[in-house]
């Protein structure tokens, strides 16, 4: 063999199989299924252990019911760990653990609708090491908790897969590879894939879910007159009828300040009174906003210090000083609370047993974040802003907040959710109905101003809606408890600044066209609440809106 090419033989069998040596041992494959199968995934219409599996169990074919059960064996000819090695040799096992996991791809009739790189915390460490086959459920009658049946939610809801699987025959294709995020994602080959045909029966949605809700009398609004594409909200109608968008209970469509569309779902109505989750963390800014209006707070600037002994809590630190009423209402004041990140000490989950809210959130030690720069999503500072005020303006904050907000806009029917010191909870759960949240996101749209009387100043409204966090590119933006996001329909982009709350809840207030949008959901927990409304606001209820391109003048 000449030199050149006993060279070239050296370098590629050390490439594939001197590195592909094992960092741990792998389980023995020694199931005669698993063995028949490896780098094959198998579908089945039921839960069935690997020991109790047979050839006749696998479907080739099922009808696709969402209520009913799809599970997939996935076998592998070694553990993940092992493939996550053969990417980075260099790497220890926990350094592979904490940067990897399994690459899933959904594909239906050939084209590639979704791609999951797993969180590294789905599944467990034992498992990755050993482990050279997954059972999991993607569909399940029995509702059980499990990472596959929530990746399943994201590729059918939150990315198409719904759209992808209308009625009829599709096939159903899905690959596993392996993956590492080092900065950039590097990804193996596939370790294993498989196929099903799914046959999506038809529906039958009769007209009265479909057709467009009139507005009935004594809404406590003036009724719009203006015309909006009918067919385009009858397609909507029809999808939340057909459960492609889910667990959708109202819609609520100002317009130039009169209620132009009102339409209840799945058993609710105008007179529900919706639990918007979070959606009431905005409220805790318009209040702050009143009473910086009526003298009772000199500015959001002050500090936390101005209202507390903060040296009587846990935890002290002389950064605590530095704290600011603002910075927790933009969600930047620096204290390790991020409701985002399960081990975070000040995660809202580790506030609610406790018996004092407040404490628990002026106990915690601070991080080196810098005060206002750094954005994590911080429940349990809302709280504090609500106590800041219970304080601060006369006869405490439940009296004030119904005499200065709720009065004024002629909302009478309403419920807050409460801390253990019976104080009204500014973390959110304030329930109201969906025309009286209309109320608060017109008042913004506004600038302020009701019925001739300014209860919030247009300042304060700019501040509002301001992002503060402009040099983080993956970020849309954050006010004062007030999220940015922009929708684009065709060649024209809307910028709002909208309350959100878990389950899908929404108030949106455009800040370039005079429309408010109210969007009330029960999808609580599910990966595709928000991203299902957004999808909903995108290419429904916007686009409904352009009647001659009116719209997107407007925005120009």
């Amino acid at each position: 063999m000449k030199p050149i090419l006993l060279l070239i033989f050296i370098f590629t069998f050390y490439l594939y199989h001197g590195q592909n040596k094992n960092i741990v041992n792998s389980e023995k494959i020694e199931n005669p299924i698993q063995k028949n199968n490896i780098g094959k995934i198998i579908f089945l219409n039921k839960s069935i252990a690997l020991g109790s599996l047979k050839d006749s169990d696998f479907l080739s074919s099922s009808l696709f019911q969402e209520n009913g059960d799809l599970s997939i064996h996935a076998f592998f000819d070694n553990s993940l760990v092992n493939y996550l090695h053969q990417l980075e040799p260099n790497w220890t096992v926990d350094e592979l653990l904490k940067k990897g996991n399994y690459q899933f791809s959904f594909y239906v009739d050939g084209n590639l609708i979704y791609k999951e790189n797993l969180n590294t915390g789905a599944g467990t460490a034992e498992n990755k090491k050993i482990k050279t086959a997954l059972q999991i459920p993607l569909l399940s009658s029995k509702n059980e908790d499990s990472w596959g049946r929530y990746l399943w939610m994201r590729f059918y809801m939150a990315h198409n897969g719904i759209d992808a699987l209308t009625e009829g025959n599709h096939i159903l294709a899905i690959e596993i590879r392996p993956y590492l995020n080092d900065s950039t994602i590097k990804t193996g080959p596939v370790i294993a894939k498989g196929q099903i045909n799914l046959n999506v029966p038809s529906q039958h949605i009769p007209e009265q879910k479909i057709a467009i809700q009139p507005i009935q009398s004594n809404s406590g609004w003036k009724v719009s007159q203006e015309k909006f594409n009918t067919e385009t909200i009858r397609s909507l109608n029809k999808k939340i009828a057909e459960n492609r968008f889910k667990n959708i209970t109202g819609i609520v469509i100002i317009k130039d300040g009169k209620l132009l569309l009102e339409e209840y779902f799945n058993g609710s109505g105008r007179d529900s009174l919706q639990d918007t989750r979070s959606v009431g963390k905005s409220f805790s800014s318009a209040l702050t906003g009143i009473a910086v209006k009526e003298g009772y707070l000199k500015s959001e600037n002050q500090y936390l210090k101005d209202f507390y002994d903060l040296k009587q809590f846990k935890n002290y630190s002389s950064q605590k000083d530095n704290v600011t009423i603002k910075s927790l209402l933009t969600m930047s004041s620096g204290f390790e609370g991020n409701d985002e990140n399960s081990e975070s000490a000040g995660n809202e989950e580790n506030m609610y047993p406790t018996e004092n809210w407040v404490n628990f959130t002026l106990d915690l030690p601070m991080t080196e974040n810098t005060i206002g720069k750094n954005w994590s999503y911080f429940t349990a500072g809302v709280v504090v802003t609500g106590d800041i005020l219970d304080k601060t303006v006369p006869q405490g904050l439940k009296n004030y907040a119904d005499k200065k907000l709720f009065q004024p806009l002629g909302i009478t029917n309403y419920k807050w959710q409460f801390t253990p010191q019976q104080k009204p909870s500014l973390a959110g759960g304030l329930r109201m109905k969906a025309l009286d949240f209309a109320k608060f996101g017109q008042l913004y749209s506004n600038n302020g101003i009701w019925n001739g009387k300014t209860i919030l100043t247009q300042d304060w409204i700019k501040k509002s809606f301001t992002n503060y966090f402009t040099d983080n590119p993956d970020f849309e933006g954050y006010g004062y408890l007030f999220w940015r996001k922009v929708y684009t329909v065709g060649n024209n982009s809307y910028e709002a600044f909208q309350s959100s709350g878990n389950g899908g809840n929404k108030i949106i207030i455009f800040t370039k066209i005079p429309v408010v949008m109210v969007i009330t959901a029960q999808a609580y927990n599910k990966p595709y609440a928000h991203s299902q409304v957004e999808k909903m606001v995108q290419e429904y209820l916007l686009p409904a809106l352009m009647i001659s391109g009116k719209m997107s003048n407007e925005n120009q």
